[in-house]
């Protein structure tokens, strides 16, 4: 039997009423969707914490290696050169023989030199007797006395031949001695510049080698003389301190920009500018006992001439450098992040000194720049050179959701 119009209605209305029970419960017992649960967790960059302290300026200046003593080996004696004693390219002594020339000729003048010096001496030994001889009979008015002076003359000209003869010697014996021809100093010898068999030494002494003393090494750099004042005003005003007695120290940066292991020290600075360049010359000595560095090399040496008292050291990539200057990000307290324009010293080892701008505390923004939106807050985690940021551990709300939206 069909049903009557008011209890269709009652029906319809009691359906449309469950309805929408349902939907409320259901509403009720849905998971949050992530845009419900609120922003997203902020961005993570790598930061580097800021801690004042002294920092010394140290300067990279270009210089050249230079040997601490170079000695040309020469020949003295004119002759036929008839052997090589050494090895080219190695080191050699003080003293030790390196070439060897025909002494003949000076061995027969030396021979020459002593028979005339022994001839002399008997000369001596006569006109000394006869002198004596005289002498009593000069007393006697036997002889005239202008006998007995020459006999006196005589006796002392054959002791001035036997000095002379002595002299003639000893110069003979210097001439062998030239013959053989030694090292100067002790260093390494480079390479033979005649051959056995060469006429040397005829109207020059030629040059036959060059030794060089490479332990300890001298390094000529130089410095413009205007970065020199500046220092020198900045100093005076407080801004920085004068470097200690202990600073002098320097190291040296080869070509191929590795850094030698050994230190040097600064020996002297020019009083003078070179009216060229505009440059002051420096000197220093570095220890050099495997022979690693060579005469003339390009080297680059670092010397701390000053020290500044409160500043930082921050990695280059860090800092950008505008037409405004130099400015940097630092993370607030409110996750927003900031530019702070900043002082820069020179650049040293691959980061900048920061004189001044930042605060101790600050946390500046080393990595994670091309994850950066404008207003967006971020996190900030230490840093660490040579690597990535280490990456913080995500809050357990963020992880329930997105286990929740998984399942």
């Amino acid at each position: 039997m069909p049903a009557s119009p008011s209890r269709l209605a009652v029906s319809t209305f009691v359906l449309a009423l469950s309805a929408a029970l349902s939907l409320v419960a259901c509403s009720r017992g849905t998971p949050p969707t992530a845009a419900a649960a609120g922003a997203p967790p902020p961005t993570q960059v790598g930061v580097v914490k800021v801690a004042l302290g002294a920092v010394g300026l140290v300067n990279e200046l270009p210089g050249r290696t230079e040997a601490s003593r170079v000695a040309q080996v020469r020949a003295r004696v004119a002759g036929i050169l008839q052997r090589q004693q050494f090895r080219e390219g190695s080191d050699v002594r003080a003293g030790q023989p390196l070439f060897r020339i025909d002494d003949a000729p000076y061995r027969a003048a030396l021979a020459s030199a002593q028979a005339a010096q022994a001839r002399a001496e008997a000369n001596v030994m006569q006109t000394q007797a006869q002198a004596q001889r005289y002498k009593p009979l000069a007393e006697a008015k036997a002889i005239s006395e202008q006998d007995y002076i020459a006999a006196q003359a005589a006796f002392k000209q054959a002791e001035a031949d036997v000095a002379a003869a002595k002299a003639a010697v000893q110069t003979a014996q210097i001439n062998v001695g030239y013959a053989a021809v030694t090292a100067p100093i002790s260093g390494r010898i480079g390479r033979a510049l005649v051959t056995e068999g060469a006429l040397v030494g005829q109207g020059e002494a030629t040059q036959l080698a060059v030794v060089q003393q490479i332990d300890p090494l001298f390094i000529n750099f130089t410095q413009s003389a205007g970065d020199v004042l500046k220092l020198r005003a900045a100093i005076q005003a407080g801004q920085l301190k004068s470097a200690g007695a202990g600073a002098a120290a320097v190291r040296v940066l080869l070509e191929d920009g590795s850094l030698y292991p050994l230190p040097g020290k600064l020996l002297f600075s020019d009083l003078s500018v070179d009216a060229t360049t505009g440059q002051i010359t420096l000197r220093a000595e570095v220890p050099n006992p495997k022979g690693a560095l060579l005469p003339g090399l390009f080297v680059r040496v670092q010397l701390q001439q000053a020290e500044a008292p409160s500043a930082i050291l921050l990695p280059q990539q860090a800092v950008s450098l505008g037409d405004q200057g130099a400015t940097v990000l630092v993370v607030g307290a409110d996750g927003h992040y900031a530019a702070k324009a900043v002082k820069l010293g020179n650049a040293q080892a691959g980061q900048w000194v920061v004189l001044s701008g930042l605060a101790a505390g600050d946390q500046v923004i080393v990595d994670g720049f091309q994850k950066l939106r404008p207003g967006a807050t971020v996190q900030g985690v230490p840093w660490q050179a040579g690597g990535a940021a280490p990456v913080a551990p995500a809050p357990a709300s963020a992880s329930a959701s997105a286990s929740a939206a998984s399942r």
